[in-house]
Order: C-alpha cells, then structure tokens, then sequence
C-alpha cells in the first residue's frame, strides 16, 4: 500500500513537472518570433508570463497534487541551472576587461544592494522584496533573484514581483542606451560604453541586446563586464546564506546552521571546467540551450504560483524601489564609466 501511494505521488509530481517543462517549450517557440528575437527577450522572461497567465486562468482547474511537480522545478531544476550557468564564463573573461571592469561592477553591486535594501526600509517594503529586488537590479536581474530566493526561501509572488521589476527597467534601459550612445548624448569611448552598460544593465540578455546595438568593441567589453557581475553571486549568495542563519530574532542574535548555497560553489566550478579542460563548441553550445531551457522552467514555474492578487498584495512599493536603483545605475554608472574607468585602463 505504502509503494502505491508512494508511485501515486511521483507520478502526481511527474505530472507538475511535465506541465512546467510544457510551458518551457511554448516559451522558446514564442521566443523565435522575430519580435521578440530583435528585442533580444530571453525565453526565461516569456517563461514567467506564460507561468503567470496560467495562474491567472487554468490553475484551478488542475489538481493540487500537481503542485509538488511544480515546486520541484522552482527549486530544485532551478539550482542545477544557475550551476550549468558557469559554461558561459570563463577565468579569462575577467581578465580581458581589466582592473575598471571588475572595480566598477564591485562597486555598482555593493551599492545597489546595500542601498536597496536600505530604501527598502524607508519605504517600509517587504525585506525579502527588497532584498530580491536590490540583488536582480546589481548583479544579473533575474538569474540573481533565482539564486537569492533559493537561499532565503522565500515565497513564489515576491520572486515574481522582483523578478517582474527588474525586466522592467531592464528593458527600459536596453533601448535607452543605444539611442543615447548613438545620439552622442552619453560621450563615452567604444569601451568605456561597454563598461557603462555591462555593469549597469539588469539581465545578461539586456547586456547583449543593448550592446550588440551598439557594436563590435563595445558589444565584447558589456558581455565580459555583464559577465564579471554574474560571477559576484557567488560571494553574495555566501553573504546571505551566512546573514539569513544570524539574523536577528526578537532582538537577540541567533546561532543557526548557515545554508551554504552549494550550487553556488557547483556554478564556480563549471567555470574552472570551462577554462581549463578542452571541449567541442558544439557542446558548450548544446548545454547553454539545455540550461536556458531549465531556467526558463524555473521561471515558468515561478509565474504559476503567482497571481495577479498577490501582486496586488505587494503594491506599488517594489517597482518604487526598482525605479529609484533604476536611476542609480543610469547616472552613478555613468558617472564611474566615465571618470574612474579611464583612471583604471
């Protein structure tokens, strides 16, 4: 009786799994179109609306015993991705962006966070909110709010709602750049500009599109930068892991077990394996497709436990702050690019 019920849940699981991964496909077929291609959208951010729709129409249709599939996916598939994440970085990325591009992004990442979270607490906003926030707008948007969420634990609607935020202004930010670089309203050699955006665009996709606008030279140097940021989760999601087990409670630290966020060490080590071990690009190709297909399952999965009275229940406070960090990275990036990048170089 026992392997019965025990064979009815993992078939009810498979099914959450299979509906998510589902979604994943829609996702990526959408993403072909040629309007969404130009606008470089990531099927990770078509995943979540697709995930969202779902939540907001058929979810209470489906079974409940569905839901366990569908966290599987939030959680588990969404660490072994942000891990196959590193096949995209190697050591020699940083490298070749020099001293400016690495100080810049510690700089531009420390003071988002730190700072978010702090406006956070002026506006009085959820500190996981704030937190998620604060993380997806300094380092890689949503890949970062994943990671982060996978740390803290916190619940689905506030991933979505920051995750949300950061696709926003990211997007925003992706056409603004191009035009004002072109324009000549942002006075910045090939690769000062490249700095500017890497370091300051919210997700890898927005990086790329913006920078591939904008060419040759400049396109390189905001990927690597771009990519130098993805790497500084890693001391982040350490950071928090050790923070979330001594935090406070009732006024009195608390000694706790930290949650070590080992696919944090699992993605460094990919990046090693990237570096260093010899391998087809035809491989490395097929495994970046296979992990954005992961990561938009996570994404998908996420949307589906989020509805539109949960977002209601935020407020307008999250996108408050996402604006506020918006306009950090525009004109403190700007300003760093600018007169401390040349110092550097």
């Amino acid at each position: 009786m026992k392997k019965i019920k025990l064979s009815s849940e993992r078939s009810s699981m498979l099914h959450g799994v299979l509906l998510i991964a589902l979604f994943a496909c829609a996702s990526f077929y959408i993403g072909e179109a040629e309007i969404f291609t130009r606008l470089s959208i990531s099927p990770m951010i078509i995943g979540i609306v697709v995930g969202m729709i779902y939540a907001n129409s058929l979810r209470n249709n489906l079974p409940d015993t569905w839901v366990p599939g569908i966290q599987f996916c939030s959680k588990k598939i969404l660490r072994l991705g942000i891990i196959l994440y590193g096949f995209r970085l190697t050591f020699t990325d940083v490298m070749n962006v020099g001293t400016a591009g690495i100080l810049i992004d510690c700089i531009v990442v420390s003071v988002t966070i730190l700072g978010g979270v702090f406006i956070g607490r002026l506006l009085k906003l959820d500190r996981d909110t704030a937190l998620l926030t604060s993380i997806g707008s300094g380092i890689c948007g949503a890949a970062a709010v994943l990671g982060a969420e996978s740390t803290i634990g916190t619940k689905p609607y506030k991933t979505a709602v920051s995750v949300a935020t950061v696709v926003i202004f990211g997007t925003i930010a992706m056409f603004l750049y191009p035009m004002a670089y072109r324009s000549g309203i942002l006075a910045l050699t090939p690769q000062e500009m490249g700095i500017y955006a890497g370091s300051t665009l919210h997700e890898v996709a927005h990086a790329v599109g913006a920078g591939n606008a904008m060419g040759g030279d400049t396109a390189n140097v905001a990927v690597i930068t771009k990519m130098i940021r993805v790497m500084l989760l890693i001391p982040v999601l350490l950071i928090l892991g050790w923070w979330v087990a001594t935090k406070s409670v009732s006024g009195h630290a608390v000694s706790r077990k930290v949650p070590i966020p080992w696919f944090a060490f699992g993605f460094l080590a990919v990046i090693g394996i990237n570096s260093f071990l010899p391998h087809p690009s035809a491989w490395i190709d097929a495994i970046n497709t296979f992990d954005t297909f992961l990561l938009t399952m996570a994404m998908a999965a996420l949307g589906a436990e989020t509805s539109i009275d949960k977002f209601k229940k935020a407020g307008a406070k999250p996108f408050i702050l996402a604006f506020i960090l918006f306009l950090w990275l525009v004109t403190g990036g700007y300003i760093m690019a600018k007169f401390l990048a040349p110092v550097l170089m």
